[in-house]
């Protein structure tokens, strides 16, 4: 790949939410501060809402990472889980042992006592569900019936839900006021500005070990800006193949047509308003170039 042809010591711009590459923008550090805050306050649900792309599941693992000890955590990354599976990943994440040879009445019970037994070693539980706009009506009512157990002085456990804007979507439902209304610290994502873009680009070529002159200059990150819409993880992969064109032409450089063709080889991009045959022949040799590169790191060609 084009690791050592730019002096990189890993890829600067895969999709893996790799915390090493976390950018303390102002965007991501407000959505830590509410969930720290909230849980210093022993808030029951706390809800973090974005678009696709925007951080939520890197966001879950920072927090992850730093959340003070007297935490203990059950993290839920796929919560497409009827309420018997998610009593059993909640189970499974508090190592409780046997839970799959208990029946659902008595694993609640088992559940609520370890919930208890950590509260008497002053500690706290936590629950943090990404891509919660998947889970199941009945799912979410269950976790709400979880939010009840509490001492007379502290919840015993904190629900945190990360989701898309579906999850707004659907907790504004009637049947789902309940839970709704025990929501007291929430987060909306935003996308990145102009500006953060390029910090945030600059950032992770850094990280990787990047040393050459910048990389992204105004003009190419405004490019990238318009193409990603501000998304992080689009303008990850638009970066990733510009920088794969330049290496496929023997450049340790990028052209503003690097960026272009790199927006109209991806789907999800945003146009640029150029004349579309432009970008379609841009993009077809951009196509040729990761195929080329594909195929030589495979050894099956010599460049």
């Amino acid at each position: 790949m084009y690791l050592y042809h730019f002096g990189l010591r890993e890829l600067p711009f895969t999709l893996t939410p790799n915390t090493s590459f976390y950018c303390d923008l102002q965007v991501h550090h407000e959505a830590l501060e509410v969930l720290s805050t909230a849980l210093k306050t022993g808030e029951g649900f706390i809800k973090v809402t974005g678009e696709v792309g925007t951080g939520k599941t890197l966001l879950c693992r920072k927090l992850l990472n730093e959340i003070p000890d007297h935490f203990v955590t059950a993290y839920i990354p796929n919560p497409y889980l009827s309420p018997a599976e998610l009593r059993q990943a909640i189970a499974s994440e508090l190592n409780i042992e046997n839970a799959a040879s208990l029946d659902q009445h008595k694993l609640t019970q088992v559940i609520e006592h370890e919930l208890l037994r950590i509260n008497q070693l002053g500690r706290s539980v936590v629950i943090l569900l990404d891509e919660a706009q998947a889970l199941p009506q009945e799912s979410l009512e269950a976790l709400r019936l979880f939010s009840n157990l509490e001492t007379e002085s502290r919840k015993l456990v904190h629900l945190i839900l990360m989701g898309q804007p579906e999850l707004d979507e659907r907790l504004a439902s009637r049947e789902l006021r309940q839970l709704r209304q025990r929501i007291t610290f929430s987060y909306t994502l935003r996308t990145l500005g102009e500006d953060e873009l390029g910090r945030y680009l600059h950032h992770r070529l850094q990280i990787a070990g990047y040393k050459g002159p910048p990389m992204f200059n105004a003009k190419f990150v405004h490019w990238l800006h318009q193409g990603s819409r501000g998304v992080p993880r689009l303008a990850n992969v638009l970066a990733h193949k510009a920088l794969l064109a330049a290496y496929g032409a023997g450049r340790h450089h990028l052209l503003v047509k690097d960026i272009k063709a790199a927006v109209h080889d991806t789907e999800d991009a945003s146009p640029l308003g150029a004349a579309p045959w432009v970008w379609t022949l841009l993009g077809a040799v951009l196509g040729i170039v990761v195929v080329l590169v594909a195929a030589w790191g495979m050894g099956w060609i010599a460049l």
